[in-house]
């Protein structure tokens, strides 16, 4: 099955109000084609999960300029400044999560878990409203999962089947994300055949990958 698609058709299905988890790590790793198509859809109130919100001209930032997010579940906004004044101003919900508690929320929602207990924000404001564990005479607490409607991801290459390889850091948050979505679409700047990919390459498989857009948002 070749699952390789333009960015608009991949992309039809993303309405407004849905949740959508974008990779990255201040736009290293972010489908920067995909994002761009968001943009250009026009489409609102989403919830975005994601690492940081990136800067205000690349990535994420351009859908916060834009006002398209209604919140975020982030690590940090400290590199956008439009993500802070939104948020002061009441026009924006930032919900903010340790960076490794928010990678084990992900991986914890693609895994079918009931949630991670974790011992980073005990006695901070990040405990509010969230069940306390003790263990062994340590404080836990429960996170829950994280799921979302879509995934827009990125790799470096992709079969026609939508086996993954990521390149070095670019991995960063890629990976769990494609697990823990009800639709995965996946940017990739090389599709090769089905077969081209050794199998002890494939870091994500093609299983849970819906769509592929080449780099340049054409098909191949």
């Amino acid at each position: 099955m070749n699952k390789v698609r333009r960015s608009a058709e991949a992309l039809a299905g993303i309405r407004e109000g849905m949740t959508v988890m974008i990779g990255g790590f201040l736009a290293v790793g972010t489908p920067l084609v995909l994002v761009d198509e968001l943009v250009k859809k026009q489409v609102r109130n989403l919830t975005v999960i994601a690492n940081d919100t990136a800067m205000p001209d690349r990535g994420i930032g351009r859908l916060i300029v834009n006002r398209q997010a209604k919140k975020v579940i982030v690590s940090h906004i400290g590199t956008n400044p439009e993500t802070g004044r939104q948020l002061m101003a009441g026009e924006l919900e930032v919900e903010l999560t340790p960076q490794g508690t928010l990678a084990e929320k992900i991986r914890a929602g693609g895994s079918g878990l009931g949630g991670v207990l974790t011992p980073t924000g005990v006695g901070t404001v990040v405990e509010e409203g969230k069940q306390k564990i003790k263990i062994n005479d340590r404080d836990y607490l429960l996170e829950l999962p994280l799921r979302a409607d879509v995934a827009l991801i990125y790799a470096h290459k992709a079969d026609k089947a939508g086996n993954l390889v990521f390149r070095r850091s670019a991995r960063n948050f890629n990976p769990v994300m494609a697990m823990a979505a009800d639709l995965v679409i996946a940017q990739v700047s090389e599709v090769v055949e089905i077969g081209a990919i050794d199998p002890d390459e494939v870091m994500v498989p093609g299983i849970v990958i819906d769509y592929i857009v080449a780099e340049q948002g054409g098909a191949v």
